[in-house]
């Protein structure tokens, strides 16, 4: 099996509503993104001779994902009062709203689809909250 990894980071500030903790309040982290691809096989013939993908293709497809989070502030959706999220928005500030809450865990699970959907046979998605604090996806059996 031939595994090729590519990572990027982005800056962005998020909450978990109804945590009991400091993350409960509004936050940022430096996220690092990892993603592996894998394939038992490599290309035959033509410029990719001998690859998995083309390393940059793989860079240039998760920087696009990360690059759309950056300097933002990425919120669940429904987790903020009306007015409070419009004021934000009315004095200019960038929010995301998510689908999910915004945890390492989360984050791990999309990027890995969103890769997947950008046609990569991804293998594991790996997401730093902090240097030494991690989240990753990897399909298998739960045991």
């Amino acid at each position: 099996m031939f595994i090729l990894k590519a990572e990027h980071s982005f800056d962005s500030a998020h909450f978990l509503h109804g945590y009991e903790g400091k993350c409960s309040n509004i936050h940022g982290h430096r996220w690092k993104v990892e993603v592996e691809v894998q394939s038992e096989t490599l290309v035959e013939g033509g410029e990719l001779d001998g690859m998995v993908v083309d390393f940059g293709d793989l860079k240039k497809d998760l920087k696009e994902i990360a690059d759309y989070y950056d300097h933002s502030l990425i919120i669940q959706k429904e987790t903020m009062r009306k007015q409070t999220l419009a004021c934000l928005k009315e004095d200019g500030f960038r929010i995301i709203e998510v689908e999910y809450r915004p945890t390492a865990e989360n984050f791990a699970f999309f990027f890995y689809e969103e890769m997947g959907k950008k046609g990569h046979a991804v293998k594991k998605a790996v997401v730093y909250e902090t240097p030494t604090n991690s989240a990753a996806y990897e399909p298998g059996e739960v045991r």
